[in-house]
């Protein structure tokens, strides 16, 4: 079955089996739908009594559509937070108690134009910005102080983003299918637009506003060339003109072979000029309906997609091409770096820096290049892409996936804020100590004035939204990462907690433990020591024996390089020499399989299976160690949820703690299927403590491939 076939057939099966989203205007119960955005009633007396000195609202100086929006959102928050209708006056004189916005034309404050500052001034709380989109984000700041029952004494707050684009990419397919999604299938229902807008939209929105999210990419980036026809532009005419409302751009993912499959052009080569004036011509028409349309977003030359280099040019020719047709507008062009070649010799790790350093500085002003946290392709731990730091003279915009593609679908509970922050946090060296990826990233490293933030939404039609509760808080993190990336996991993980599962401390210690364990449990059963497992399928069963694909680096053997000797991909100079490809610091830290770090260690060296580790253990120990306790730390989890159960409603107990047990019955297949394995190859007994698996290699393997099969 071809690639695209099988996705196909994965996302007709999701439609067929996702919870049906019922209309956002049903009765409301705890049923996930409001996400973060609940607004509780303050139960706290003394705090409840402070916020009620302040029940009118004056917008005087925010009156566009983000503006009523803002005002929309502060009056239903207020209203289910205190129980009381706000009065809404247009007349401020020397009135107190008052909510205010104000448009400020300077600020020092106020560093950016969507930023904002929350204040108390003669008696009233002023939210103050250069822009309504600022406005709107600091009535979401001031809903979200009330929802965790802060306190308003000396409040004087103010915050800006550090990210200029932060955005969320959809992999929706004009089907309704959703590649990587597992919240049943797409929002985005095409086959109803223009004429039907579902109220869905505008929640969906709401929550993306809420968080600071400026940004949508509505469709897969392997993309259909239909989006670029009358009859599609004007259906994300009509989703575009619910995302504006709350400060949201929209952006199309685009096929590069469009003008050779829609506009009838012999070529789409991007140096061709009837080419060049398809696209500009394009361009013109999607502003015509869409004045705000954000831009594009590219994946080309990579995994069979059509691109610049099947005319022999480079993805600088192909993106600049698409710049050009940009440049009356304030539209930009968003070139991903993940590429790969079917070379037996080559090392997939490698592939974007080869092909994009070269090409640092020939960049339009107007294109970013998207790149993806690791080097491979979102695995559960992955070093930091080593294009970070090493093109100074073209943006770089970060790329982190939200679905949970590697990462057990919806039946995992893995918070990534971690992984989002591992990478963000990590040391380029570029400019010496200090030069981590988040200063690359937000501009400050090189100077970039476009900054991106994107992530691989996990978001579909089930009512929840997201699949798995706890997945939502993925989201969330994004969110809240994307507007200020040094905000830590443990603060993002309890802010969650309190606006979406319980206000109890007590509950939110257990669940707030157990989510930030989640990552790290999730990795000891799945790719301990720095393995990794992308190979084809469907990204979930496990398969390390398997060994037969349409290119190498389609098999999971590839990866793991597990034989007799041992275990372990070498980067190092002996090997691919991928490592080459950090500065000298980053290096060091790698290199010596003596002094790298456990979670790394598979990830740059082959080693031995006898040879002795840091924790006193032999690798296949170590390997074995990680493995049984990986599986038996979700018994963990499953006792911290138990233990939050008095605090938190019934439907979202029974649901999260149905999943626990599905998480803990195929993190055991996980383990036995990497077990029974790697022992067919190392030749060593499971270590004393741990009761050897009770199926056999080729049981696992037979239940795979039933797996498989449905």
């Amino acid at each position: 079955m071809t690639r695209r076939l099988f996705l196909l057939f994965l996302g007709l099966i999701l439609i067929a089996t996702a919870s049906y989203a019922a209309d956002p205007s049903a009765d409301e119960g705890d049923d996930g739908y409001r996400l973060w955005l609940k607004y509780e009633a303050v139960t706290n007396a003394a705090i409840k009594a402070e916020y009620l000195k302040y029940t009118t609202f004056i917008g005087n100086s925010a009156k566009g559509e983000i503006g009523q929006s803002a005002a929309q959102e502060l009056q239903t928050g207020l209203k289910k937070l205190l129980g009381k209708n706000i009065n809404v006056t247009s007349s401020f004189g020397a009135r107190s108690g008052a909510i205010v916005f104000r448009i400020v034309t300077s600020s020092n404050q106020i560093q950016q134009e969507e930023g904002y500052q929350i204040t108390l001034s003669g008696g009233n709380i002023l939210i103050l910005a250069r822009s309504e989109n600022g406005i709107l984000y600091g009535v979401f700041a001031l809903l979200r102080h009330m929802q965790m029952q802060r306190t308003l004494k000396n409040l004087n707050v103010a915050s800006s983003p550090k990210i200029r684009y932060r955005m969320l990419n959809h992999w929706d397919n004009p089907d309704g299918t959703i590649e990587r999604g597992y919240a049943g299938a797409s929002l985005w229902k095409w086959y109803e637009l223009p004429e039907r807008v579902d109220p869905r939209y505008a929640d969906y929105a709401r929550a993306n506003a809420s968080l600071g999210i400026n940004g949508t990419v509505l469709n897969n980036v392997n993309a259909s060339a239909r989006f670029m026809s009358q009859e599609y532009i004007v259906k994300v005419a009509a989703i575009a003109n619910v995302l504006r409302k709350y400060g949201i751009k929209t952006y199309l993912s685009v096929y590069f072979a469009a003008p050779k499959t829609l506009g009838g052009l012999p070529t789409s080569d991007p140096l061709d000029p009837q080419v060049r004036a398809w696209w500009k011509e394009k361009v013109a028409q999607i502003y015509k309906e869409i004045p705000d349309f954000g831009g594009f977003l590219v994946k080309a030359n990579s995994e069979g997609e059509p691109g610049p280099q099947d005319y022999g040019r480079t993805h600088a020719d192909g993106a600049n091409m698409l710049a050009e047709a940009f440049e009356p507008y304030d539209g930009i062009v968003i070139w991903r770096a993940f590429v790969y070649k079917a070379d037996p010799n080559a090392d997939r790790f490698k592939a974007a820096y080869e092909e994009f350093v070269p090409l640092d500085g020939k960049f339009d002003p107007k294109v970013i290049v998207q790149v993806k946290n690791g080097p491979i392709d979102f695995q559960p731990r992955e070093p930091f892409s080593p294009l970070f730091g090493n093109m100074p003279k073209t943006p770089l915009g970060i790329e982190f996936q939200i679905t949970q593609e590697y990462l057990g679908f919806a039946t995992h509970a893995v918070y990534e804020a971690p992984i989002f922050k591992e990478c963000l946090d990590s040391d380029t060296y570029v400019n010496g100590e200090g030069s981590t990826v988040a200063k690359v990233v937000d501009g400050s490293m090189h100077g970039y004035a476009r900054t991106l933030m994107a992530g691989v939404a996990n978001t579909g039609n089930s009512r929840n939204w997201t699949g798995h509760p706890l997945a939502q808080a993925n989201w969330y993190a994004f969110g809240r990462l994307s507007w200020d990336h040094q905000l830590s996991s443990e603060q993002i993980a309890q802010e969650w907690v309190a606006l979406t599962l319980t206000r109890s401390q007590k509950a939110s210690g257990h669940i707030t433990k157990m989510m930030l364990r989640s990552r790290e449990i999730y990795v000891d059963y799945n790719t301990p020591l720095g393995l990794s497992r992308p190979w084809m399928g469907v990204h979930f069963a496990p398969e390390p024996w398997q060994n037969k694909g349409s290119r190498p680096d389609w098999t999971a053997v590839y990866y793991h390089r597990a034989d007799s000797a041992g275990i372990g991909f070498d980067r190092t100079s002996s090997g691919s020499n991928a490592l080459a490809q950090y500065r000298p610091q980053v290096q060091q830290k790698w290199i010596d399989p003596d002094k790298t770090s456990l979670p790394y260690l598979l990830w740059f060296h082959h080693v031995r299976w006898d040879k002795n580790l840091s924790t006193g253990k032999s690798l296949w120990e170590e390997l074995c160690t990680r493995f049984y306790t990986g599986a038996d730390s979700v018994l963990w989890m499953q006792q911290q949820w138990d233990l939050a159960k008095p605090d938190l409603d019934s439907e979202v107990y029974a649901n999260v703690a149905q999943r626990l047990k599905v998480q803990r019955r195929e993190a055991i297949w996980w383990r036995d299927a990497w077990v029974l394995y790697l022992q067919s190859l190392a030749r060593q007994p499971i270590p004393a403590g741990f009761e050897p698996p009770k199926q056999t290699l080729e049981e696992v393997k037979q239940s795979v491939n039933v797996y498989l099969m449905r």
